[in-house]
């Protein structure tokens, strides 16, 4: 759903009704992933995507007869056609289960204020029931960043109490899951299973050395949604000027900065200075940090120098082995360019649990069921 929030709060300000189609599982290779919505309104405008064309029409005729009809939600499923390409049916293989539900803003105001909340680039987190009792089926509740508050309802009792909190959970990790919750107890007695929409905070991309190479590290890590920040002690080379697509260009001593900023588990720590007296310092505090990933630039015989000094300044051996050195995937990079699209794609890897090789080397599913990743402890 917040795939496409923009058009979807203009909509509900305008307490304009839609129906709203979202994939609320997703097998095999399907090209898009699970929260992923098209959503039509009155006139038949429709917004958004849910296959990357293979299935749209008919998600479209279902949105307009679901919009015409303002009843109960109507569940659909598409898979890989067989017999005819050209079917109704993902020809990449994969399988979507999707959930098409009549929205009317004016019965849910909570979505328009949690959608501006999106819009304007602060976290939220809407829990849309996609599997439960037919009366509660769609229903959906919102939670917004620190606000211990929960808005709208699921079924008025004790279910909206144990869906807000996994919703909380969720957008604290930054996530969109699915979640099965209820069944027994007091806590939630309907079974149900909540899909919840996630808009966090982006994840930082903290890159040390004001370097050519992290001109170009930047430029890649803003286009992948990273808050791009670059540090370095040298006031002469860190300028606004020479990185314009960092978020922010700090002058301070390496290690100093990320001692005093926030990260958590989604922060990627980059450190291109490849100088012992900025490394060691740097690197033996972020491998003590719960974050994301940790990568060094540096050649291998810097690399087994920077081990040494780090086992001397009391690293642990489970620490060393969350360095990520020399950094990025051998891609036979040489420019800064090149280097910088070696340093994501590790990244995008170590993130995603991915292996790195070529999908035409490897057998099985290209897009795997995400599989989060625990933090790492700090030490």
């Amino acid at each position: 759903m917040l795939n496409i929030a923009d058009p979807l709060h203009r909509w509900c300000r305008g307490s304009r009704p839609f129906a709203l189609a979202t994939v609320v599982d997703v097998r095999g290779s399907a090209p898009l992933p699970t929260g992923t919505s098209v959503a039509v309104d009155a006139d038949g405008k429709a917004v958004g995507s849910i296959s990357g064309g293979c299935v749209e029409g008919a998600v479209y005729e279902l949105c307009r007869q679901v919009l015409q009809d303002q009843g109960a939600p109507q569940r659909a499923w598409f898979s890989y056609s067989d017999d005819d390409a050209f079917a109704v049916g993902l020809t990449c293989g994969g399988e979507l289960d999707v959930l098409v539900q009549h929205v009317d803003p004016t019965a849910q105001p909570h979505l328009a204020d949690a959608l501006d909340e999106v819009v304007q680039g602060r976290p939220a987190a809407v829990a849309q029931v996609v599997d439960g009792p037919d009366d509660l089926l769609g229903s959906t509740l919102s939670v917004r960043g620190d606000d211990r508050a929960a808005y709208g309802s699921v079924d008025g009792g004790p279910a909206d109490r144990a869906v807000a909190d996994r919703a909380r959970a969720l957008l604290r990790a930054g996530r969109t899951a699915r979640a099965d919750l209820g069944g027994a107890g007091e806590e939630c007695p309907e079974r149900l299973s909540v899909l919840v929409h996630v808009a966090a905070a982006r994840p930082r991309m903290l890159i040390f050395g004001a370097v050519d190479f992290a001109a170009a590290l930047s430029q890649v890590g803003r286009f992948l949604g990273y808050r791009v920040t670059v540090c370095d002690a040298r006031p002469v080379f860190a300028t606004a000027a020479r990185f314009p697509h960092a978020e922010e260009v700090v002058i301070d001593w390496p290690h100093r900065y990320l001692e005093r900023t926030e990260v958590d588990e989604r922060t990627a720590v980059c450190v291109l200075t490849h100088d012992a007296k900025f490394d060691i310092p740097l690197l033996r505090r972020a491998l003590a940090l719960p974050v994301g990933y940790v990568g060094a630039m540096g050649s291998r015989r810097t690399h087994d120098e920077r081990l040494r000094l780090l086992r001397e300044a009391g690293a642990s051996g489970e620490q060393l082995a969350r360095l990520r050195s020399p950094i990025g995937l051998d891609l036979g990079a040489r420019t800064p360019e090149e280097t910088a699209l070696s340093i994501t794609a590790e990244i995008v890897a170590h993130t995603n649990q991915g292996t790195g090789r070529p999908l035409s080397r490897i057998t099985g599913p290209i897009h795997r069921p995400h599989q989060p990743r625990q933090p790492a402890l700090a030490g």
